[in-house]
């Protein structure tokens, strides 16, 4: 899907994902529960990714986090990740404004959180996700809500 949006967030913390990027996104890849390196590697393509959005939160020493989201009938987030060092700082909820900033034809955005997980289920409910279903064994064994909001 081609997106027109700037390589550039008007929150200069936040811009596309590059080839470029990929040692730096595969080492914070590696901090989630269900990582997908294949869908990162096509995300990143030379060219762009075709149905997916990378969108990255930088400082000064490079990547320090990102959002990945695959276009489809819904927009999905399969994945969002801030190093340790630079949460509580606003810049997963900088990453995912980027994203639903630029899904505005009214599709559903959805994304999968471990019930456990206080900080991510605070920040989605604070952007309007609700819950939408539960999908049990997602996370080795272990449990996983649906969460999903209209953009």
């Amino acid at each position: 899907m081609t997106d027109p949006a700037p390589d550039v967030d008007d929150r200069s913390r936040v811009r596309r994902g590059r080839p470029g990027d990929r040692p730096a996104l595969r080492r914070l890849q590696s901090a989630l529960r269900e990582p997908s390196p294949d869908l990162l590697r096509h995300a990143l393509a030379p060219g762009g990714g075709a149905g997916t959005r990378v969108f990255v939160s930088t400082a000064a020493d490079g990547p320090v986090g990102y959002l990945l989201a695959g276009d489809g009938e819904d927009v999905h987030v399969a994945e969002l990740v801030v190093a340790p060092a630079y949460r509580r700082q606003g810049r997963a909820d900088e990453l995912l404004g980027a994203l639903l900033d630029r899904v505005a034809d009214g599709r559903r955005v959805t994304l999968l959180v471990a019930p456990d997980n206080a900080p991510a289920l605070s920040l989605y409910r604070s952007r309007d996700f609700e819950r939408a279903g539960r999908r049990e064994d997602f996370y080795d064994g272990a449990p996983a809500l649906l969460l999903a909001r209209r953009a």
